[in-house]
Order: C-alpha cells, then sequence, then structure tokens
C-alpha cells in the first residue's frame, strides 16, 4: 500500500482526529505517533533519520495509507519524496496563540516530565522526539515565541513548496470536505471525529488538570 496522504502538520494540530478520519476514508491505518509506542522497534530508524542518515521510508512506512503527526511531520519532504503521488495535508490550528496554549499544556509539559526508571522504551522515544524537535522545529522549542516562528515558519515552508492542487490546507474546524474534495470520495455521514483534546491528552499521561 502506498501513502495516499502525507501529514505536514505538526503536533496538536488535530492529528489524533485526523488519524481516525484518515483511517475511514482510506480504508487503512495511519502512522501516528501513537504507532511509534505500539512499535518501538521502528525507534531505530527515526534516530537514523533525525541523523541525518539514509532511511529505507518504504519499508518504513509500508501497509500505512498515510502520515500525520510527529515524527513524520519533521520528515515530510522525505516522506513524499518517497511517495511523489501522495497529497500533502497541512493541519493547523485557528492562530498561532491557539496552537502554543495546547502545545504548552500537553507536548512541552509530557517532553518535560520525568522518565520512570523502569520504562528505558519511554527514555529513549522521549530522546528521539526532542531530538526531532531541536533539529526539525527550532532548539528553543519550550520557548512561546521561539516555537509559534518555527510553527509559522514550518507551515509558510509546507504552502510554498506544494503546489496548490496538491495540497490540502485544513483546520479542525474544517471537517471532512477539504480531504473529500482532494481524494474525490463522498463525505461520510457521520461527523468528523474528535480526538485526544487537551484535557484528554494530560489524563492519558496523567498529567494535572489544574496545572496552566
Amino acid at each position: 500500500m502506498a501513502l495516499r496522504i502525507v501529514g505536514a502538520g505538526v503536533g496538536r494540530t488535530g492529528t489524533t482526529s485526523l488519524k481516525a478520519a484518515l483511517e475511514q476514508l482510506l480504508d487503512g491505518p495511519c502512522y501516528h505517533m501513537y504507532e511509534l509506542i505500539e512499535h518501538p522497534e521502528a525507534i531505530a530508524q527515526w534516530e537514523m533519520a533525525v541523523a541525518g542518515e539514509p532511511v529505507d521510508w518504504d519499508a518504513l512506512l509500508r501497509g500505512y495509507a498515510a502520515t500525520v503527526d510527529w515524527p513524520a511531520a519533521a520528515f515530510w519532504r522525505e516522506i513524499l519524496a518517497a511517495n511523489p503521488d501522495a497529497l500533502v495535508l497541512l493541519s493547523t490550528r485557528e492562530s498561532p496563540d491557539r496552537w502554543w496554549a495546547s502545545m504548552e499544556k500537553t507536548i512541552v509539559q509530557a517532553l518535560g516530565s520525568e522518565v520512570p526508571p523502569d520504562r528505558p522504551d519511554w527514555a529513549r522515544r522521549r530522546a528521539t522526539t526532542l531530538a526531532i524537535m531541536r533539529s526539525r522545529l527550532t532548539p528553543e522549542w519550550p520557548d512561546r515565541d521561539a516555537a509559534i516562528e518555527a510553527y509559522e515558519r514550518h507551515n509558510a515552508a509546507v504552502r510554498e513548496e506544494v503546489p496548490a492542487e496538491r495540497l490540502i490546507d485544513w483546520r479542525p474546524g474544517d471537517g471532512w470536505e477539504p480531504i473529500c474534495s482532494a481524494l474525490g470520495v463522498a463525505v461520510p455521514e457521520r461527523a468528523f471525529p474528535h480526538e485526544n483534546d487537551t484535557a484528554t491528552f494530560r489524563e492519558r499521561l496523567e498529567l494535572d488538570p489544574s496545572r496552566d
């Protein structure tokens, strides 16, 4: 199965909802950070990608119909080069401030939390994610202004480099229509998925919801 959609949107832009939606539309799995959690053996490949070493993207993503979220979004150019017929889906939030508000309460806190001593897989995955954030977003990713600047720069690069006819520029409130139109498929009757909001993310990672 060749990739039909390469997700270029960074984390906290509705990517978990997109994963559910794309799996329904494409009748195949979508690669998300959750896949890395479920398949820790793939971490070595992402470590190679961060180091600038050659990666067999076809092998790494074999069987998937789409990608969204980290870590794949950080390497959208490389993945697109390996899948030249795929569409690019850029997911963003209503504003950079809304993105950062969600990012700060979820990913920033998650990456700054203590790693249980009996979870070496967690430690390795976090180290890889940190390396990706530093090298592909900004070394100052925990800083609001630096992160927002990098977020906007990333989104602008995607819009500039991908031809308009191959780009799906999507926000969570857009629902099914832009994706279905680009794919040439009917809009499902069921509501667009709404998954992994900030409260859910924090609950999953056992973060205190009262911490702002």
